[in-house]
This record gives C-alpha cells, structure tokens and sequence, in this order.
C-alpha cells in the first residue's frame, strides 16, 4: 500500500501541482484548503489511517501553520507523531528555528524544486521509518563516553570541549556505529540544521571532533574517512 500525504494548502494550484507529482512518485496524496479540514483530517481520518506525513503550510487563512503543528503534537500519540514538513514563503530565519522548536520535521522554503521536496519527503519518512530502541542515556566506546541528556562527552573521564553542533554530528555517528555514512546521510540525522549538500564545512567540524576525542587527531582510530564516501565510526579501536 503506497503512503498517504496530506498537503495542507490554501493555493490550490500549488496543492494540485505538488499532489500530481508526488502521485507520480508513488504516494497517495490528500488535500485540504484550510487548517481546520485539515486537523479534522488528521484527527478523524475519513479511512481510519492517521496520514503518513503532513505537508503543512505556514499561511494559511484560518489557522497559522505553527499553531497548527502545535495542535498536531497536542493529538493523541498516533496522530501526534505524524510527521510535519513546513512549507513557507516566509525567509524570515526565526519562522523556522519556532516550527522545528514546537514538532515540524523540516522546513522548505517557497519555491521551492519538487526533486528537493520528494527528497526531504522521503528522507523525513525514513527517519520514521527506523526502528525506535531504548537508547542507553550514556554511549561508551571504551574510554569515550557521551552523555545525551548532559551533552557532554569525556575521555578516559576528562570532558571534551565540543560545541552543540559537533556534538549532534558525533551522537549522530556513534549512534550508527560501524555503519558507514555520506556527508548528507548525516546531515539528514542531525535534524533542523540547514546545510548545502556536499558542504565542506562538515568536514571542518570532523576535524575539531577528532581533536577533542582521539589520541592522535592525524591517526584517528574512532573517526574513520571513508574516501569518496564519507565517514564511520569504528565500534572498537585497533
């Protein structure tokens, strides 16, 4: 059974031009006008299936679209997990850190590309799409420790000087331990931050993780450059 996206929109051709290209993609795909027949949609779904992801605009003509995610999260648990991709004229930098802030899963400016809105769709569906485990508070790989609800890190009992950032893209690593990642698989796992894909400056923030947690930053053992793909972090050290 394909997906079903629901595209809260109050432009019309904009709804059916983005509803036509994702059904083309493989998606079954729902609209509504404006904010109320959309939480009615998502709150008592006409077929009993809560939508897989809402598509949720930012100007609507009833309901602000941040009020409307608020709403959504404030659902019972089946439909207050449904995932939430803001769509917005607005450039303003804050309407954006406030959606992510309160639930949405991503935002994307208008206008926008379609290529790029299937693909956050599809990468917002694959976080989803994970399976949840009871992930331990503390991460210890032999004498490296990083602790989640602290956001902090320390080796051999020594804290680590990482900014927030570098700490989301290490917690984003380890939790893949082994696993070996591209440069936009794991800016797709630090969720909310804005990065070009292919950007450099990740490579930068490698770096000065490595110069915080590895003996020898020129000779990692933990951070490991996959070339020509990207990184892994090695579960064990030679």
């Amino acid at each position: 059974m394909s997906q079903h996206l629901l595209i809260i929109e109050d432009d019309a051709r904009l709804a059916s031009m983005v509803a036509q290209y994702l059904q083309q993609s493989g998606y079954t795909v729902s609209h509504a006008g404006d904010a109320a027949s959309g939480l009615d949609q998502i709150s008592a779904p006409a077929a009993g299936k809560v939508p897989d992801l809402v598509i949720l605009d930012l100007m609507l003509p009833d309901i602000d679209g941040l009020e409307v995610c608020r709403r959504i999260r404030a659902l019972p648990a089946a439909q207050a997990q449904t995932p939430v991709l803001m769509l917005t004229a607005k450039g303003d930098p804050m309407d954006r850190i406030i959606g992510l802030e309160i639930g949405a899963d991503d935002y994307l400016p208008k206008p926008f590309e379609p290529r790029e809105l299937l693909a956050r769709i599809r990468a917002v569906l694959r976080r989803k799409g994970e399976v949840p485990t009871t992930a331990p508070t503390v991460l210890r790989f032999g004498a490296l420790e990083i602790d989640r609800d602290s956001r902090t890190v320390s080796v051999q009992g020594a804290p680590s000087d990482l900014t927030s950032y570098q700490f989301d893209l290490l917690v984003a690593l380890a939790e893949r331990a082994g696993r070996v990642l591209t440069r936009d698989q794991i800016m797709e796992a630090v969720r909310g931050r804005e990065l070009e894909a292919f950007d450099r400056s990740i490579d930068v923030h490698m770096g000065r993780i490595r110069a915080a947690i590895e003996v020898d930053p020129k000779d990692p053992k933990r951070i490991l450059t996959v070339r020509g793909v990207g990184y892994v972090f090695a579960r064990q050290q030679d």
